[in-house]
């Protein structure tokens, strides 16, 4: 009986261990979190700031969409009259979009523009102002005429900022400041609808799949 006990705990125990690490690869236990400072890495700090409120763009852009995501926003996918979503859901566009929205960025009107003056480069039928900046592939085309294109090799950690855009085989983010223990920075993105967190250390994860690093000139 003793020894059935000991076999039924250990297994227990196995099980245990397996489902933390579990959990902790799929970030459902955050990880542990380092600064610029730790590896000696200076701040970017933007020369410009668009909406005039005392804050850099970088800085802003980083805060906003930290705010944003603080809002717990579902996911769903869903076309909107007044472009940006008003009613608690959202994709992975809409971080961004909001985050340079609060910094003095109109992404929707910005990608319509772009849109409007190089429609060879979008493949694009019809242009809806609503939907078009809410679709990744329309992103990285508008970030490659707009912002300044930076490495996608994650090893140079000191040119990943902050408040940069980072863009992936369908899917986008933006930069975190905070950091994990080889200095890759966190991704502060809205993925599917299981997502626990908005802020993870993700982004060694989908390395493979970067397609585009830009901050906004």
């Amino acid at each position: 009986m003793k020894k059935k006990l000991l076999t039924l705990t250990f297994v227990f125990l196995i099980l245990l261990i397996i489902t933390i690490m579990v959990l902790y690869i799929i970030n459902v236990i955050p990880h542990k979190q380092y600064t610029n400072e730790d590896f000696g890495i200076e701040q970017y700090v933007s020369q410009v700031d668009k909406d005039n409120d005392g804050i850099d763009d970088q800085t802003d852009v980083l805060n906003n969409a930290r705010k944003y995501v603080e809002t717990k926003p579902k996911y769903k996918s869903k076309y909107y009259d007044t472009g940006y979503p008003d009613d608690e859901y959202g994709v992975c566009t809409d971080v961004v979009a909001q985050g340079l929205k609060n910094s003095g960025y109109n992404l929707m009107e910005l990608v319509n523009e772009d849109v409007l003056n190089h429609p060879e480069d979008y493949n694009i039928e019809k242009p809806d102002k609503n939907i078009d900046f809410r679709r990744v592939v329309n992103l990285a085309v508008y970030f490659k005429h707009t912002a300044t294109s930076l490495t996608t090799d994650l090893s140079e950690i000191e040119e990943w900022q902050g408040g940069d855009i980072v863009i992936f085989y369908g899917h986008i983010g933006i930069i975190s400041d905070k950091r994990n223990k080889k200095g890759i920075p966190f991704l502060i993105h809205h993925a599917n609808p299981m997502q626990v967190h908005y802020e993870e250390d993700v982004l060694e994860a989908y390395k493979d799949d970067i397609i585009g690093h830009y901050r906004i000139s």
